[in-house]
This record gives structure tokens, sequence and C-alpha cells, in this order.
């Protein structure tokens, strides 16, 4: 799964897939704005380094909710333990770091 950032909206992008977790926004999509729209649909933050969206565990349920199979909540544990296992996962385990893609 990735998130699709553009102006004022994110999308979920093959929620199945969780071993392809990563942010991707325009190129020309300023950072202010980036922040802003992460922060406003309640995808998380962006990271002290501006490369990274710190992503709430709670939002990704979110945006999957509907669109997943009934195994999908163990891949996603499997995938936040692997997270936890790199230092990618949050102290708290609410929000997994992934990287930003721009296109």
């Amino acid at each position: 799964m990735y998130f699709r950032i553009t102006p004022g909206e994110v999308e979920l992008v093959d929620p199945a897939d969780v071993r392809a977790f990563h942010v991707t926004a325009p190129a020309d999509l300023g950072a202010d704005e980036l922040a802003d729209t992460v922060r406003r649909t309640g995808l998380g933050e962006v990271a002290d380094d501006g490369g990274h969206v710190l992503v709430r565990v709670d939002a990704v349920r979110r945006l999957a909710e509907g669109r997943v199979g009934p195994g999908w909540e163990d891949d996603l544990a499997g995938m936040l333990g692997y997270a936890r296992g790199k230092g990618w996962l949050s102290d708290d385990g609410e929000a997994v770091r992934a990287h930003v893609e721009r296109a």
C-alpha cells in the first residue's frame, strides 16, 4: 500500500500490499502544503527531516476499511512488527514512518 498525496487530498492505493509502504507526492508540492495536507486529512504528520511522513496506524485502518480481506489485520500486524524491528514505528505504536517519493 502507499498513499498518494495531491494538494488537499490523500488516497490509499493498493491497501492489500503491506510490503510497499510509502507516500508519493508531486515534485512541485511545497513542504508546507504537504504538511498541511497530511495533517488536515488525519494521515499523520511530516517528520522533521521532511523526507518522511509519520503515518497514523488508525488512519491506515480507516482508509483501508471495506477494501481489504479478512487476513489483512494479520498482514498489517506483521508489517508493523517488521517496522518496529527497523525502528520505523513510534514508541507508542501509533505511527509508522513512510518515506516520501516525489514524482
